[in-house]
């Protein structure tokens, strides 16, 4: 560690420090290693895969074409999730015994084949075989590697870490959903398709590349001034175990509860500001909105987690989410309020997101992250087929949204009572 007496110096170091470690083994002098390659690797990888967020700027193209309903084409964003928490289980049990490397090369394989294979569909079941079973399936395994690596090569920034890499998993949409939207309009849905296919195969492959666990012995020496508290390191629980604690099926039903507002808006975004009065660039900005809210929730609340606890930030935001979620509807015609409120909504769901998985990690340790969080993530999935359902079918039943919303404030509050009784182990923080 350099040591400066000026401020830029400070500075320098806290970053050294953070993208550099120095592993506490048996040696005399050991070299410090190298923590970038898993931010980088991570990055890529997640970028690509969270344009899925994305799905709704293809949906009216799709239904143009073909007549399919708005029922039809949410179950796409549904069959996705449901894979994506699912394979996260069955990647988990892989990755135990290939590493990180070779699951997400897997992930970026399917995700990449599975969007490419897509262009050239004519019927539904083509598509929900394509962009939902297979591109899916993709994002489970893409999705683990950086979440599991990030978190043993940065334990003493773990909401930090898995903030910085989900919320660019967010960001993905953000960035190339308008993209689509203009592709789109110049070589069709199925060239825009083909063109992210190969894009996403190469920041995949990159991606995937730069995956690799750090050494058995390692653990990162806290430096003086480098900005955080040192942490007890916690037990690691086996996923056996996790599943005999009453506080896993509380944070289970809470997750899946809280979730539930944020993937029913995700779902039907798009179709939602059109309904609102809004079209063309102005219903496209929308989800570049939502992304930003989305990844700046997952990012800056998993560095207050750190500071402030993981309990009381998911508290916090639950909170938000119940007031923020029906005031969308209410105020949906005024533009700014549209944005400003939706962003609260895409906050509050991306937290959640960043935040139960660092939880994970600091009840249950980090050696059986990847199942233990794996069962964990079923929460989400199963939010991934309430939110859409009750989206569509409760438009398609009364030609509104209006009880969508008012109803997901209720399932906030039952998510709310459930994180009250939930009390960190001992050792967690």
């Amino acid at each position: 560690m350099i040591l400066d007496r000026h401020a830029s110096g400070h500075l320098f170091c806290y970053y050294s420090n953070f993208l550099m470690a120095v592993p506490m083994t048996n040696a005399s002098s050991p070299a410090p290693l190298r923590r970038w390659p898993a931010l980088v690797g991570g990055g890529l990888l997640n970028v690509a895969l969270g344009t899925y967020y994305a799905w709704s700027v293809f949906v009216p193209a799709l239904e143009r074409e073909f007549g399919w309903t708005r029922t039809q084409t949410s179950l796409v964003a549904t069959i996705d999730m449901v894979m994506l928490a699912s394979m996260f289980m069955v990647a988990g049990l892989i990755q135990n015994r290939v590493g990180p490397r070779a699951v997400a090369t897997v992930g970026g394989l399917l995700f990449s084949g599975g969007l490419f294979l897509a262009s050239f569909i004519h019927t539904l079941p083509m598509l929900y075989l394509t962009w939902g079973v297979m591109l899916g399936a993709g994002l489970g395994f893409g999705y683990l590697a950086p979440i599991t690596v990030g978190s043993k090569w940065f334990p003493n920034q773990r909401g930090l870490v898995n903030g910085l890499a989900i919320g660019i998993f967010a960001a993905g949409s953000g960035i190339f959903g308008p993209i689509a939207g203009r592709l789109i309009e110049q070589i069709g849905w199925r060239g825009t398709f083909q063109a992210f296919a190969g894009l996403f195969f190469v920041f995949t492959m990159v991606g995937a590349a730069l995956m690799k666990d750090p050494p058995e012995t390692y653990q990162v020496v806290q430096q003086p001034g480098a900005g955080a508290k040192p942490r007890p390191l916690n037990v690691d629980v086996q996923t056996s175990q996790v599943l005999r604690t009453p506080s896993f099926y509380l944070l289970w039903v809470a997750y899946a509860l809280g979730t539930t507002a944020g993937t029913m808006v995700i779902s039907q975004l798009v179709p939602f500001a059109r309904s609102a009065g809004y079209s063309g660039p102005t219903a496209a900005f929308a989800i570049t909105v939502g992304a930003i809210g989305s990844a700046s929730g997952r990012f800056f609340s998993g560095w207050l987690s750190d500071h402030f606890g993981r309990l009381f930030t998911l508290r916090s935001v639950i909170v938000i989410s119940m007031i923020a979620t029906p005031s969308l509807y209410l105020w949906r015609e005024d533009l700014t309020f549209f944005y400003a409120l939706l962003f609260l909504v895409y906050y509050c769901y991306g937290t959640q997101l960043s935040v139960y998985t660092a939880l994970a990690g600091d009840f249950y340790g980090t050696k059986y992250l990847a199942t233990n969080y794996g069962l964990l993530l079923l929460a989400w999935g199963t939010a991934g087929v309430l939110g859409p359902v009750i989206g569509s079918r409760i438009f398609v039943g009364t030609g509104t949204y209006q009880y969508a919303f008012f109803g997901s404030a209720l399932l906030a509050l039952a998510a709310l009572a459930n994180l009250t009784l939930v009390r960190a182990p001992i050792r967690a923080r």
